[in-house]
């Protein structure tokens, strides 16, 4: 078999199928760079969930559930404190409540704390923050060490695919697919910074800043990850000024101690998203010896360890989500017709 992609989706599809007892090949020049590169690595369905998105809390859920033995199997450290989900003004809290009503929904009941309330739980939080809400089943990884574990289970990644022939190749190649299947993902930007502080939060802090969606998240090890713009582009993804001024505006405002922070490094990555936000896990129209596991938008390092297993237990079993079927976009007679010229294998 043959996996196209090292970032943490392809790696990992290579991991299970290894474990499986399957040859794999895995083909990326630049293994790791793309969008696991810039990527914070929150563990966090709930935080995540919004309206006319809640297949992907339930996807989200299945997979965290895996994650615990996922993580000792490849000695990555899990960071276990949760997150805070806050507001910082009435306007603000007023989202994150909908947010709470919409978990609530779902079987989930946080409950809306007072500013009071999420100062106690997060003394590092600014004075004026209104309120939030305690997501305490949520984690974090080090996505950077996690690409590097993958590495040494996986072994050597060859730069080109090798000219032997392969039964399957699974594509994971992130924001951007071969054709003719490109038109099924679209590169969203965001961009990321990292730093140092010696007085981070004790948990990851997802909140709204007039309007503005901001993250920080701390590793164990003093450093911070604060996070992330979004943006519909046709360009490279590069990191901009008005990027890195509302990222620091918003993430200052939450917690004023970032302004001892050290800044070490900005980032920009296109993340990789289907026309429905849902990611592509299964065969490719036209060509049922290619297995996609792409689109995978915010949300490809908590996926990660459920996608695997779902690309597995599709070569060996047949078995597809409906939901997640890449048919679902398929223009058949373009995509029939131009996948049968396509030789990747």
């Amino acid at each position: 078999m043959r996996v196209l992609g090292a970032g943490i989706v392809g790696l990992s599809v290579a991991d299970e199928l290894i474990r499986r007892g399957h040859t794999v090949v895995v083909v990326d020049p630049a293994p790791g760079a793309g969008a696991s590169h810039a990527a914070a690595g929150m563990l966090s369905p709930s935080s995540e969930v919004w309206h006319g998105e809640e297949e992907i809390l339930r996807l989200g859920l299945r997979s965290l559930e895996l994650w615990p033995a996922y993580a000792e199997r490849l000695g990555v450290a899990l960071h276990r404190t949760g997150t805070l989900l806050v507001g910082h003004d009435r306007g603000d809290l007023h989202e994150v409540e909908r947010q709470a009503a919409l978990l609530a929904s779902a079987g989930l009941a946080p409950a809306v704390l007072t500013g009071r309330e999420v100062r106690r739980l997060e003394p590092t939080l600014a004075p004026r923050v209104a309120g939030g809400v305690l997501l305490p089943a949520d984690h974090s990884v080090d996505p950077r060490r996690l690409v590097a574990a993958l590495l040494l289970r996986v072994g050597r990644v060859a730069p080109v695919a090798p000219e032997n022939p392969c039964e399957v190749t699974v594509v994971a190649t992130g924001a951007r697919l071969p054709e003719p299947w490109a038109h099924l993902v679209r590169g969203v930007r965001g961009e990321i910074l990292r730093g140092h502080s010696e007085d981070p939060p004790t948990r990851t802090i997802r909140g709204r800043v007039k309007g503005r969606p901001v993250y920080v998240v701390p590793r164990a090890d003093g450093g911070i990850v604060v996070g992330a713009t979004s943006e519909e582009h046709d360009t490279r993804p590069v990191v901009t000024f008005g990027g890195v001024f509302a990222l620091v505006e918003a993430a200052r405002a939450l917690l004023p101690g970032l302004d001892r922070a050290t800044f070490h490094e900005a980032t920009a990555r296109d993340r990789p998203a289907a026309p429905d936000n849902l990611p592509l896990i299964g065969p490719a129209p036209g060509r049922p010896d290619v297995v996609l596991a792409a689109g995978l938008f915010r949300h490809g390092v908590l996926l990660a360890p459920l996608v695997a297993r779902l690309v597995a237990d599709h070569l060996e079993h047949g078995h597809l989500e409906p939901a997640l079927d890449p048919h679902r976009f398929a223009e058949s007679a373009r995509v029939d017709s131009a996948a049968r010229r396509v030789g990747t294998c």
